[in-house]
C-alpha cells in the first residue's frame, strides 16, 4: 500500500517536493550557473574593447579592392589599438569568410565581405562551409564598384559589338578569367554569356594577380575585372576597356560606356564590399565599428583615393546592409540558375 509521501524522495527544509519540480529547479540552477561566466566575458569585452589588435580577414589576395579598402581602414583606425590584415584566400572567399564565421564573437577577428562570399556563393556551391547570413552580424556597407570589361590588346575587337559578332563566329574559342569561383567577375562572365548568346570559357586563378599576366599574354582573351585593379591596366595600354559594367558611368572613367548603353539596357553586375563580424558579437562592437568606418571614410584623403580607384564609398547602418544583401541573394540567385553555373 502506497502512503500519500510515497513520491516525495528530496528532503529540503524539513519538507519532500516531487522529485520532477526538484530536477527541474536543480536543471535551471545549474543553466543560470553556466550562463553566468558568459554574460560576465560578453559584458567585459563590450566595455573594455578594443583591449588588444584587431583582425581584419580579406578573403582574396593583396592588391584588390577587399584588400585596398581594409588597409585604408587599418591605416587610419582610431579605435586605440592595431588593425591588421590578414589575407585569407580561396575557393572563391569561401576559406577566409568561414575562419571569421566561426571565430569568437568578440570583435577582435572582422570580415571583409564582397558580394561572393556574402550573396553569390551560396547559390553556386552545393557545400557551404557557413551560412551567408546566419553565421554573421552585418556592420556596415562600405563601397561598391563597376567591373570593367577589358580585354587583350591584340583581340581584333574595339567595341562590345564587335566582342559579341566576334564571339559568335568563333564559339568556344574565347576564355574570360576571374580570380575565383563565385566572384562578381566570374559572374559577370556568366550573365554575358547568357545574355549575348557568346559561348565562352572561365577560367578561374587563385586570385587576379595570377589572371592577369595570362590576360595580357593572350592565354585567355577577356576578364571583367574590378575597376580599381583593372583602370590602372588600361591608362597603362596594357589592355582595352570595352566597357563598364554598373548602371551608370564611373566618375573615375567617364570615356568608357556601359555594357547596357552598348545594347544591353539590362546587364548590370557590380562588385560590394561590406564588413561583417561573427554572430552573436555583442551589440555595442557593431555599433563602435559602424561608426568608426563612416569617420574614417568621410577623410578628405580617403575619399580622394577611392574616387581615383573608382571605389565608391556607400556607408550604412547595420539594418541597411541586412536589407541590401538580403536582394543581392535573390538577384545573384537567379543569375547563378539562369547560367548553370557550378563549383563543387
Amino acid at each position: 500500500m502506497k502512503t500519500a509521501d510515497s513520491h516525495f524522495l528530496f528532503p529540503l527544509s524539513g519538507r519532500r517536493e516531487p522529485q520532477s519540480r526538484r530536477r527541474r529547479a536543480l536543471q535551471a540552477a545549474a543553466c543560470a550557473a553556466a550562463l553566468l561566466p558568459l554574460f560576465a566575458v560578453t559584458g567585459a569585452v563590450a566595455q573594455g574593447y578594443p583591449n588588444h589588435p584587431v583582425k581584419i580577414v580579406v578573403t582574396f589576395p593583396t592588391g584588390g579592392a577587399p584588400d585596398i579598402l581594409a588597409r585604408l581602414i587599418s591605416s587610419n583606425t582610431a579605435i586605440g589599438q592595431t588593425v591588421v590584415v590578414d589575407n585569407r584566400p580561396g575557393a572563391g572567399g569561401n576559406i577566409g569568410a568561414e575562419i571569421v564565421a566561426k571565430s569568437p564573437p568578440d570583435g577582435y577577428t572582422l570580415v571583409m565581405g564582397t558580394v561572393g562570399t556574402h550573396s553569390i556563393n551560396g547559390a553556386l556551391y552545393s557545400k557551404m562551409p557557413y551560412d551567408m547570413v546566419k553565421d554573421f552580424e552585418p556592420i556596415a556597407f562600405i563601397a561598391s564598384t563597376p567591373n570593367l570589361l577589358v580585354v587583350n590588346k591584340d583581340l581584333p575587337v574595339k567595341s562590345l559589338k564587335e566582342l559579341v559578332d566576334y564571339g559568335k563566329a568563333n564559339p568556344n574559342k574565347l576564355s574570360f578569367g576571374s580570380p575565383g569561383i563565385g566572384t562578381s567577375i566570374h559572374v559577370s562572365g556568366e550573365l554575358f554569356k547568357t545574355m549575348t548568346g557568346v559561348q565562352m570559357a572561365h577560367v578561374p586563378y587563385k586570385g587576379r594577380q595570377f589572371a592577369i599576366p595570362d590576360l595580357v599574354g593572350g592565354q585567355i582573351q577577356l576578364m571583367f575585372d574590378n575597376m580599381p585593379s583593372a583602370l590602372p591596366m588600361v591608362k597603362e595600354g596594357k589592355l582595352r576597356a570595352l566597357g563598364q559594367t554598373g548602371a551608370k558611368r564611373s566618375s573615375a572613367a567617364p570615356d568608357i560606356p556601359t555594357i547596357a548603353e552598348q545594347g544591353l539596357p539590362e546587364f548590370e553586375a557590380t562588385s560590394w564590399f561590406a564588413m561583417f563580424a561573427p554572430a552573436g558579437t555583442p551589440k555595442d562592437i557593431i555599433t563602435k565599428w559602424n561608426a568608426e568606418l563612416k569617420r574614417i571614410f568621410a577623410l578628405p584623403e580617403v575619399a580622394a583615393k577611392l574616387q581615383t580607384l573608382g571605389l565608391d564609398p556607400m556607408l550604412s547602418t547595420p539594418q541597411e546592409l541586412a536589407d541590401f544583401q538580403s536582394k543581392e541573394i535573390r538577384k545573384w540567385s537567379q543569375v547563378v540558375k539562369d547560367a548553370g553555373a557550378k563549383a563543387e
